[in-house]
Formats: C-alpha cells, sequence, structure tokens
C-alpha cells in the first residue's frame, strides 16, 4: 500500500459521527431544561455532561481527519471519543437514580425502537457543510418523540440507550480499523516500505552488484556493532528474505 497523505473530512459520511451530533444536541437541550441549581448548584454537571457529547463528536472527527497519517492515533481517537459516551452514559444513569426512576430493561418497548431505529444515507451535493446540518437534524426528528418529552425519565433513558448504541457503533470502527492495519500497516509501515522500494531502483540505476544469492540489486549498508561497526558492504535489498551479502570491495 502507498503512503498517500491527503486532508479529509470523512467523518461526515460517518453514522457514528452523525450519531454523536444527534447525542450531543440532545444532551444540550436535556441539560438546558432538566439539570437545574437544585440538582447541580455548581453547574459543573452542566458542564461535564455538554463536554462528554461534545469531545465525542470531536474526537470521532479528529481521528477519522488523521485515518491517512495514523491509523494508530485514528484508533486511538475513537476510543476515547468512547471513553467520553461512556462518562455521560454515567452521568444519566446517575440522573435516573437520584429520581429513582425506571431505567428501561431489554424489552422496554420505547427502548427496543431507539436501538433498532435506521440512520438514513447520507446524500451530499458540494456543499456538504450546509447539507450534513440538514441531514443531522432530520435523523434527531427521528427521535425526538422520547428526546422533546416532558418527562426528563423518558429523555435521559433515550439518551442512555443512544450512547449504548453509539459506544457499539464505535466498538465496530475500531474493529475494522484494526483489521485494516493488520492488513494494509500504518503509516509508519507504509513509508518504510517506500523507503526501500526507492532505494532498490536508485540501486538499480546506480549499477550496484547484484545479491549472490537471489540476483537482485543490492544497498550499500553498515554494519552498527561488533568489531567491524562503521564498514560498509553491500547486502542484499529484499533483506530480510534473503540476507545475501558482499564486501564493498568485491566487484
Amino acid at each position: 500500500m502507498s503512503v498517500n497523505i491527503q486532508f479529509s473530512q470523512s467523518y461526515y459520511w460517518l453514522n457514528s459521527w452523525i450519531l454523536a451530533n444527534v447525542i450531543q444536541l440532545g444532551t444540550q437541550d436535556f441539560c438546558d431544561r432538566f439539570i437545574d441549581h437544585r440538582m447541580d448548584p455548581g453547574r459543573r454537571l452542566y458542564d461535564q455532561m455538554v463536554m462528554a457529547a461534545r469531545c465525542g463528536v470531536a474526537n470521532i472527527a479528529e481521528g477519522s481527519a488523521r485515518h491517512s497519517t495514523s491509523v494508530e492515533t485514528e484508533m486511538k481517537l475513537l476510543d476515547v471519543a468512547r471513553a467520553s459516551f461512556d462518562e455521560l452514559q454515567g452521568d444519566l444513569f446517575n440522573f435516573l437514580l437520584r429520581l429513582r426512576a425506571d431505567v428501561w430493561a431489554i424489552g422496554n418497548p420505547d427502548r427496543e425502537v431507539i436501538w433498532q431505529m435506521r440512520l438514513d444515507t447520507p446524500q451530499y451535493t458540494n456543499s456538504y457543510l450546509h447539507d450534513a446540518a440538514i441531514h443531522i437534524l432530520n435523523q434527531k426528528s427521528k427521535f425526538d418523540r422520547w428526546l422533546n418529552n416532558k418527562n426528563p425519565e423518558i429523555v435521559a433513558n433515550a439518551l442512555l440507550v443512544l450512547c449504548l448504541r453509539q459506544n457499539k457503533m464505535l466498538q465496530s470502527q475500531i474493529q475494522s480499523q484494526l483489521e485494516s492495519f493488520r492488513q494494509t500497516g500504518g503509516f509508519t509501515e507504509n513509508m518504510t516500505a517506500e523507503r526501500l522500494e526507492a532505494r532498490k531502483v536508485q540501486a538499480a540505476e546506480a549499477g550496484a552488484p547484484l545479491c549472490p544469492k537471489c540476483g537482485k540489486p543490492m544497498l550499500r549498508r553498515m554494519q552498527k556493532k561488533g568489531q567491524m561497526q562503521g564498514r560498509e558492504f553491500w547486502g542484499c535489498s529484499d533483506y530480510p528474505r534473503c540476507d545475501g551479502l558482499r564486501p564493498m570491495n568485491q566487484d
């Protein structure tokens, strides 16, 4: 796989990013309506919940934008996003506990509808920022029956289910990136492969000797340790698959 560094905002097409925006909008509205001074005198809970939702969106975007230069960084940031939604999930759970409210069990009709609700596939034009805003609001409207409810228990439960669904989505995304990394490597591995390929071409053009074992062009190398440290030699360009050597003074 060759190295390809390019600017990317492909996360606009990711369901995980779209759902994260729905959760962020729902959380902001939830906190405005229900996290009052009696429940949160210092406003710390309000800030923490809003920031957890915001960090989830931001880390998905940043991770996806780093895809071409570091799959490892992408996976780490997706995991940070997952941790942010875990934090938000914990705050919602505690909110319901404080109200002595029911936490929806698996099989609850509302829970199952929210869990199974499909998101539409984005259909963007060149004005993708404009189109993405409309698309996110349209997807949020699918859950407004619960998110806009006057009963805080219903809203908190709905957001709780969306956080669980979001984290399952992010887990699948991380696993997919891991499989891709296993198949094609990451940025560092591909940069090394590109450099080795360029050196093979340079060696062939410079008339380097051929490997006595496999016949491929050899590369100028240097002994890094031992009594011969610092001494140059010819090494096969196909190393480590071939370990052919020639001393520098041999034609």
